[in-house]
């Protein structure tokens, strides 16, 4: 079984016992380098023991633990943040694909965890994620979603996608300038992660539309046309709510 290095970043100390004792118990793979209180302790670690991840408290003193990204250029290591509930933190966890556990910790959800951080130790990730993530929670707005992809992170402004179309286990995403990119992720994905307040609505099963960017309601044939000439379809269960939201 491969080691995986990781340091763990909580300002309370019983906060770290609690999860170096999960990790211990759950799993094994995992050999803590070093316990850190601060996030400038952290980076400070960091840089001397070159982790394969850091277990992150997102609720720290002088730092928010997401702000660690302002201190390295690169991020050749993996975080998965801790954080209590937070329903912004969450979606924009969520909205930037990076992985996040929730306290008090579970055993399932952190062996998940590691299982998933097992699978991208090998790969090579970018700033991107974490750069989606720390402009989300500082400017209290969602305008980005990170796209995990083969391997790569593609980072979209939502207002650029026009809709979003269903296709099988794939998804067509409609982008202005006539752009048109295949991901490996349902409509439900998108579903579920993009923000309520958002102006995407899901006009039928198979697509998930931006009412930003409606030019057309054709309520006879079921259609709307929106920009870049996207024609996506309206179901017939959701016309009512779709006239009201556009009213």
């Amino acid at each position: 079984m491969n080691q995986i290095k990781a340091i763990l970043v909580d300002d309370e100390r019983r906060a770290r016992n609690v999860l170096s004792n999960l990790l211990a118990r759950c799993c094994p793979e995992i050999n803590i380098l070093a316990e850190c209180s601060t996030v400038l302790d952290a980076v400070e670690e960091i840089n001397r023991s070159h982790p394969d991840v850091v277990f992150l408290d997102v609720q720290m003193p002088n730092y928010a633990g997401y702000e660690i990204v302002k201190f390295f250029d690169t991020i050749d290591f993996e975080i998965i943040f801790v954080t209590a509930y937070d329903k912004y933190a969450i979606k924009a966890f969520e909205l930037s694909a990076i992985d996040y556990l929730i306290k008090p910790i579970s055993r399932s959800r952190l062996a998940e965890a590691v299982e998933k951080l097992s699978e991208k130790i090998s790969e090579k990730h970018k700033l991107a994620d974490y750069s989606v993530l720390l402009n989300s929670m500082q400017e209290k707005e969602f305008k980005q979603i990170v796209i995990p992809e083969l391997g790569n992170r593609r980072v979209l402004e939502l207002n650029s996608i026009v809709a979003i179309e269903a296709d099988g286990a794939y998804s067509r995403v409609y982008l202005k300038d006539d752009q048109v990119i295949t991901v490996s992720k349902t409509l439900k994905y998108f579903e579920s992660v993009l923000p309520e307040d958002t102006d995407f609505f899901r006009s039928h099963r198979a697509w998930l539309i931006n009412l930003k960017h409606l030019q057309l309601f054709n309520k006879t044939m079921g259609t709307v046309v929106l920009a870049e000439n996207v024609i996506a379809k309206v179901s017939r269960n959701n016309v009512s709510k779709f006239q009201k939201i556009i009213s």
